[in-house]
């Protein structure tokens, strides 16, 4: 799985999204991909291993285990000059 952060003009500065998504709003550019590139980091970092429980849209409960050492790869692109990293 990729995990991939868009860094943009957002709300008056600038943020960064996953998805649709946004982060807070960061006085400038630089600013908001330093604080994507970071939470792209954080996603690397392991964890710990834990049972995750959630309901499904048809009312029910689906419960599986998530393996703190399983990260995604991680994308940082900039929206307003290409790909970061």
């Amino acid at each position: 799985m990729t995990v991939t952060y868009h860094v943009g003009k957002h709300d008056g500065g600038y943020g960064y999204r996953l998805g649709d998504v946004w982060s807070e709003t960061f006085p400038d550019h630089d600013t908001a991909l330093a604080a994507a590139k970071a939470a792209a980091e954080r996603q690397n970092l392991e964890g710990r291993d834990a049972e995750i429980a959630y309901q499904l849209p048809d009312g029910g409960w689906h419960t599986e285990h998530a393996d703190g050492g399983d990260r995604p790869d991680t994308n940082v692109i900039d929206d307003e000059g290409g790909r970061a990293s």
